[in-house]
């Protein structure tokens, strides 16, 4: 090893010793007689001493060096006089006698330091300097630990590693495939997996019982914060298993991983159904750190010749606690926010219950005071606080008034990324409706499993069957989500029937799972985590880019490496393929 330690390590109590330190030069301080420089490497920072009086050459020769050269250096620990406890190494520094240059280095596009001037798109293009900053260093290194923290938790109660292929066939359910052409076999195409999903049921049939995987998965669709066109899993499947085992299982790992990453006890998490989390919070993964749940007001607003309640299916309140002293200048702004596109509401209607016990509303034309004042009470209202009201078709208001629910927990301060609560989402919906295909689509993949007491409807009644299915929500978000499958070939055509597909369709595309469950397949089911979501919810950032060493930007680019590119004529004529000029 070139270095006797690294630049996190030594403390007081190596004071006198003889080291050789290796890193990147952070700044130097020129003081005259006295040089002093930050040498970093990822484990910390130590700071090395040159003085003029006792080797002015060697001083000389450090105040040459520029940012991010890369240095070697030997020297005694000595106590430092004015000490830094902010870091671990503060109370020494290095009198430097030797000092040689590995390597030279161009003046950085940015900053490397904790507040750097480079923006996203600079970053991103000299991403392996980015990384050398403590911020994106400290990301991948907790990303690193959870990694080891699943498996060494699903190691421990007998799960078995094993890497599923990553060229396979294109499916047309789901997500769009980032589709590979095939030089051997031309006009056939491999695609990169959405997910090991077929490959881990076979497992199952295989006989290895309790399976998983941290695997990247692709998915050629628009990103966001929480997207990228390529990610990786937590994917588990277990045999001879019900729904509550599963849950009782993985419940564990997160717990685990909490206790472990975090040192925090989440407890046990409290479980919802799909009806309740759409009635209660207005979206299938609500963020319980706080309460102000959406309630129904159709029975106390309506026939009192307000058009607006009168014709709406559904009319919905929320209770902002403390709010009733909102100037009507924050409330217009408030009415503007919801009448967003993205929000999509027609308006909304305020009531307050001020401090000194007086009520007062937007609508007070067709309300009377009694009337807000039942409101109040079925809301859980108290003198002091504040009723948003939105009305309109069912699911659009609830999904309207769930956006606006999160933005006041914002604005009011309730969510605290420091705060953590998990809970289990169960019962989903086996069947979507897609208006515009004219058919069923399955809401979370064809191989999931109905609830056994439904099966019967499924032919009679697809939209109302529920699914064997669950999703893990933390803090408002979807961090996993699995179900127990259908392991008999008859239940499995059944729901490809009602998915509108041929036989000669699931033959062609699924005929090697359903040959496989002739040959004694198990019961059986598992869970999926997004892995980059899960990290940087550990993190407390809303972006998984953070918790990827080399990602790709909001239009599916590497601009470090400049991909996707394109390929050379030659190369397009040996995959027979050919791009339009």
């Amino acid at each position: 090893m070139l270095r006797s330690h690294t630049c996190g390590e030594l403390t007081i109590k190596n004071a006198g010793t003889q080291v050789t330190l290796c890193g990147w030069m952070q700044r130097s301080r020129d003081l005259g007689g006295m040089t002093f420089v930050d040498l970093r490497d990822r484990y910390g920072i130590t700071q090395l001493v040159f003085n003029m009086d006792t080797n002015a050459s060697l001083c000389e020769q450090a105040r040459k060096l520029g940012r991010e050269y890369v240095i070697k250096i030997s020297g005694v620990v000595t106590e430092r006089s004015n000490k830094n406890l902010k870091i671990p190494t503060g109370e020494i520094e290095i009198m430097v006698d030797a000092i040689d240059v590995l390597n030279e280095s161009k003046t950085p596009p940015f900053t490397i330091e904790e507040n750097t001037d480079g923006g996203d798109d600079l970053r991103m293009k000299y991403r392996y300097l980015d990384i050398r900053r403590n911020t994106v260093k400290d990301a991948l290194l907790l990303r690193a630990q959870v990694a080891a923290g699943t498996r060494n938790y699903l190691n421990s109660i007998n799960f078995v590693e094993i890497e599923t292929p990553v060229l396979i066939k294109s499916t047309p359910e789901g997500a769009r495939d980032f589709v590979v052409p095939s030089r051997m076999n031309q006009g056939e195409f491999y695609a990169l997996p959405q997910s090991p999903q077929t490959f881990k049921q076979l497992l199952m049939v295989a006989g290895m019982d309790k399976y998983y995987q941290l695997v990247k998965c692709f998915r050629d669709e628009d990103l966001r914060a929480d997207r990228q066109p390529e990610f990786t899993q937590i994917d588990c499947e277990m045999s001879f298993v019900e729904q509550e085992d599963i849950l009782n299982t993985f419940e564990g790992l997160i717990q685990h991983l909490f206790k472990n990453i975090k040192n925090a006890d989440i407890g046990n998490l409290p479980r919802m159904t799909y009806a309740d989390a759409m009635k209660t919070y207005g979206n299938d993964k609500p963020d319980i750190r706080f309460e102000m749940k959406l309630v129904e007001l159709n029975d106390l607003v309506k026939g009192k010749n307000f058009k607006v309640v009168d014709d709406a299916e559904v009319v919905v309140a929320i209770c902002a606690k403390g709010c009733s002293e909102y100037s009507r200048k924050q409330l217009d702004e408030l009415t503007e926010w919801v009448k967003r596109p993205q929000i999509g509401a027609t308006g909304l209607v305020y009531a307050r219950w001020n401090a000194d016990g007086s009520l007062k509303s937007s609508v007070d034309k067709f309300y009377s005071a009694d009337d807000l004042k039942t409101w109040m009470e079925k809301c859980g209202a108290q003198q002091g606080d504040l009723l948003l009201i939105l009305a309109g078709e069912t699911n659009k208001t609830r999904k309207a008034m769930s956006e606006l629910r999160l933005e006041m927990g914002n604005r009011l301060g309730l969510r605290n990324k420091d705060v953590y609560k998990a809970l289990w989402v169960l019962d989903f919906p086996l069947l979507e409706w897609n208006e515009e295909a004219k058919r069923w689509h399955a809401m979370h993949h064809p191989f999931t499993s109905p609830k056994p007491e439904d099966v019967s409807w499924l032919e009679s009644s697809p939209g109302n069957v529920r699914a064997n299915a669950y999703d893990m929500v933390i803090n408002g978000v979807e961090v996993g989500g699995g179900s127990i499958r259908i392991h008999n070939k008859t239940l499995q055509q059944k729901m490809f029937s009602v998915l509108g597909f041929t036989n000669e369709d699931a033959q062609e595309q699924f005929g090697f799972l359903m040959n496989a469950f002739e040959y004694g397949a198990p019961p059986h089911g598992g869970i999926a985590f997004g892995f980059d979501r899960l990290c940087s919810l550990f993190g407390g950032s809303d972006s998984i880019r953070d918790y990827i060493a080399f990602p790709k930007n909001n239009s599916g680019r590497d601009v470090m490496i400049d991909s996707p590119s394109k390929i050379s004529d030659e190369q397009l004529k040996e995959l027979a393929l050919q791009i339009k000029k």
